[in-house]
């Protein structure tokens, strides 16, 4: 028999005589307007309902827009949770876009018999992101959902920031010579879901990147401009699947150096213990870069200077257009296609 999700590595203390979620609460009654005036708005910080829509006034920037759905499992997990990874999520979109994250919509869909305390853990997580990322909780909606019918719960956030010049080109504007760069440790949330939802007992535990990404990119904006060509959060697909999206779109081969990925001793263990690709695992506190080539050691030194990014490095070139999208140097010296993933190696990863 399934466990539900808050069973498994939740830290809240749930007993059977807990307040739950209840069908009724997602009816628009009296039980809704509790749920949303006692537990939701309070825990958000939020000092009145939300309305139908948010009014707003943009300083006169253009604005970027994105939007996501997270079905974590399990919604607590080393290094973080469903509403801190949904938070960091959208806000991390519209930052390598070249946006800073404003305002944020939040959709609950909760399957009943939630406990509420669950919620709660959940609620003061997205308050305490959404406060670190100076972003605005400004509409939302909460639906309630049978139970068995989902799976404790899940979030919808939009996100809505304005961009900064120099906005990046994006992958169609890489050329030949530039390089390409990460900004840290791969495939670290992969694993981290992984081994917690299959209770894998690793020491220490794999702990997910999950954060914000904004400080490394308003450095490099300030540090070298308009040289950074493409931006992207390596979340589903890894950075595998970022190379050969940005090679699609570019026409351009792009070649990485396996010596020279940075992966941290505990995913890379775990990978080689499971047998699996550390470059197809998701990072939530990870982009990877393609910065001109004159700029690309400064651009390095700037990013190891702010803490999300102090594990930065050069792994590879954009080359001509050949025959193979995505080419890598394995550590002894061969080089082979790297596959694009055609599916990730664990679903619900965010």
């Amino acid at each position: 028999m399934a466990h539900p999700a808050w069973l498994l590595n939740c830290p809240v203390s749930v007993s059977a005589q807990s307040d739950c979620v209840t069908l009724a609460h997602g009816e628009g009654g009296r039980l809704m307007r509790r749920l949303l005036d006692q537990i939701v708005h309070p825990s958000l910080g939020c000092t009145l309902p939300f309305a139908d829509a948010a009014i707003l006034q943009p300083a006169g920037n253009r604005l970027a827009f994105s939007t996501d759905s997270y079905v974590v499992s399990p919604i607590f997990f080393p290094g973080g949770d469903i509403g801190s990874l949904a938070v960091y999520g959208t806000c991390n979109d519209l930052a390598v876009s070249g946006a800073i994250p404003r305002w944020l919509s939040l959709s609950l869909i909760l399957e009943e018999g939630l406990p509420i305390a669950v919620l709660e853990k959940v609620l003061h997580s997205i308050a305490q992101t959404t406060a670190e990322c100076q972003v605005q909780i400004i509409t939302g909606d909460t639906k309630v959902v049978p139970h068995g019918e989902a799976d404790g719960i899940f979030l919808n956030t939009t996100g809505i920031g304005e961009l900064m010049e120099p906005v990046p080109p994006g992958a169609e504007s890489l050329q030949e010579g530039d390089v390409l760069i990460t900004s840290g440790h791969i495939g670290r949330h992969g694993i981290a879901i992984l081994a917690a939802r299959e209770q894998l007992d690793f020491h220490p535990a794999p702990s997910s990147d999950g954060a914000l990404l904004l400080p490394a990119i308003s450095a490099l904006r300030t540090g070298i401009g308009s040289e950074v060509r493409a931006m992207r959060d390596a979340t589903r697909g890894g950075i595998t699947a970022v190379l050969h999206e940005w090679a699609i779109a570019s026409q351009k081969t792009l070649f990485v150096d396996e010596s020279c990925i940075p992966i941290d001793a505990v995913t890379r263990s775990a990978c080689e213990l499971l047998g699996l690709e550390p470059l197809h695992l998701a990072c939530e506190g990870t982009m990877l870069m393609a910065v001109s080539a004159q700029h690309a050691e400064e651009a390095v030194s700037i990013l190891r200077k702010v803490e999300i990014s102090r594990h930065a490095a050069i792994i590879g070139r954009v080359e001509s257009r050949a025959v193979t999208p995505v080419i890598i140097r394995r550590t002894l010296g061969r080089e082979q296609s790297l596959d694009e993933p055609s599916g990730s190696p664990l679903p619900r990863i965010c």
